[in-house]
């Protein structure tokens, strides 16, 4: 039986995107799991691990900071939409306003149960799950897909399409007062098949965006800041 024209191309874009699809797979997705960190920083235990029941270690992404982890942790704590910002695309994940340029004493306090929204209205946030000063945060999103908001991660049982992940910085000291900067974190789905298609497809990839994009504002901002009476007051965190 013969084939048509349109059988030929219809066959040629299927191997055209088996062939793009295996190169992700092969090529790209592993360097992207595992963007700028070292292969201890990898292979070593991450905090957080029993935050999120059932969570798998997601990707991990890394960085060094030209500054020690007590210029860059004020940062950190003061992200937030409405606060600091994340440093990323904000027309992206910040609404469309500008990441703070310059340390805001009046967003330093912070502990576990804080929000830090991802909404205008307040509605989905990250919740610091986690905190060590100046060395670990943990921050979780607990979101009902199908209903598209928040949901109690301690309600039983957990919806029926969800994701439940934490975004966590640790930060070591590094020779010649710099800071190690290692993202990774945890992270589970339902139903599980979701994970298969959500994790690679969608959250890797934009995941990895938003963040590369974090590393060089937070390179840039914590490079010339040196440390000042007003700033090491505003860095009172607390637990």
């Amino acid at each position: 039986m013969k084939t048509t024209a349109k059988q030929h191309r219809s066959f040629r874009r299927l191997v055209v995107v088996a062939g793009a699809i295996a190169a992700y797979a092969t090529l790209v997705r592993p360097r992207i799991l595992r963007w700028g960190a070292f292969e201890e920083e990898v292979a070593a235990d991450y905090p957080g691990r029993d935050i999120v029941p059932g969570g798998r270690r997601i990707s991990t992404m890394a960085t060094t900071l030209d500054a020690p982890p007590e210029q860059v942790w004020p940062w950190l704590v003061q992200m937030g939409l409405g606060r600091g910002g994340w440093y990323s695309w904000d027309h992206l994940d910040n609404w469309g306003h500008v990441s703070a340029e310059e340390i805001h004493p009046e967003w330093q306090q912070l502990e576990v149960g804080s929000r830090l929204s991802t909404s205008t209205d307040g509605s989905t946030a990250f919740v610091v799950a986690a905190i060590e000063p100046k060395r670990f945060l943990a921050l979780r999103a607990s979101l009902d897909l199908r209903a598209g908001r928040e949901f109690d991660p301690d309600d039983v049982p957990r919806p029926r399409y969800f994701t439940d992940s934490t975004w966590c910085f640790q930060l070591t000291p590094f020779p010649g007062g710099k800071t190690r900067l290692v993202v990774s974190g945890y992270a589970t789905y339902g139903p599980r098949w979701l994970a298969r298609i959500f994790e690679p497809v969608v959250f890797e990839p934009a995941h990895w965006i938003m963040q590369r994009r974090q590393f060089r504002n937070l390179r840039r901002l914590t490079a010339h800041a040196p440390a000042r009476p007003s700033v090491a007051e505003a860095t009172k965190t607390v637990l």
